[in-house]
């Protein structure tokens, strides 16, 4: 199965699009290992401290691994990265849980929304087994994943056409867009420092060697690990130490 499907929309709207897909695009930032350093060492250094940036490699290695072990987190808030994500509402509803960072969603009042939508790829796991806090999933049968696809584009497609029938018979986008389900697509920016961002991927992935195992959802995960990317690549050095400390925020 391909990441997007389209079909047939209704007359005068945009096409149906289903897809597997997350995305996850770095937009801006001021995130750097030398921004922790500066931040640190201004409680010894004072007006000093960004002289001694970059001076020193190998202790700017273990001030950071110091800073995370001991969970001394505020020079890690100086930093700011801004990322557009893309993927089902269902997904943004958990995001908000994450009271750390900035959002700015689309708006279901003001653009009539696009119909694209969700669908779990062949190698999402359908079945959970166990109970709330020690449950994990495992695979579901062929004839399990042809029913979750075929039902959700059913209701899918079903949703998004009553929503153009009220929008072609002059109801509000905001009324209108009642019918739609949590699958439907939304786009929003987030914005996070680099301690806010550990705290989130700390949650919001499962990881061997995490001190505090979490289990996410499989989508806020696929989330979470193209935004991991990023940050690996912005900060290595803050990232090694988030790593040794066993996933911890500090």
């Amino acid at each position: 199965m391909s990441e997007a499907q389209t079909q047939e929309s209704p007359e005068g709207h945009f096409p149906i699009i289903f897809r597997e897909d997350m995305t996850v695009e770095l937009v801006k930032s001021s995130a750097s290992d030398s921004d922790v350093i500066w931040a640190a060492r201004v409680s010894t250094a004072g007006e000093q401290s960004l002289d001694a940036v970059g001076s020193d490699a190998t202790r700017a290695e273990g001030l950071i691994n110091y800073l995370a072990r001991e969970r001394h987190g505020s020079p890690f808030e100086h930093t700011s990265m801004t990322f557009f994500v893309s993927a089902p509402i269902f997904v943004f509803r958990e995001f908000m849980r994450h009271r750390i960072a900035s959002y700015n969603e689309e708006s279901g009042r003001y653009r009539e929304l696009r119909p694209v939508f969700y669908i779990p790829s062949k190698e999402r796991r359908l079945v959970q087994i166990g109970k709330p806090g020690s449950y994990e999933f495992i695979e579901g049968t062929k004839e399990q994943y042809e029913l979750t696809i075929e039902s959700i584009k059913s209701s899918c497609t079903h949703a998004y056409e009553s929503y153009t029938k009220m929008l072609d018979a002059g109801v509000a986008r905001e009324v209108a867009r009642a019918v739609l389900p949590v699958t439907l697509y939304s786009s929003m920016y987030v914005t996070m420092n680099a301690r806010a961002l550990m705290n989130f991927l700390s949650l919001r992935t499962a990881r061997e060697g995490s001190h505090f195992p979490s289990y996410p959802q499989r989508e806020i995960e696929m989330v979470a690990e193209k935004m991991e990317a990023h940050f690996a690549q912005l900060m290595p050095i803050t990232y090694g130490a988030f790593q040794k400390s066993g996933r911890i925020a500090p």
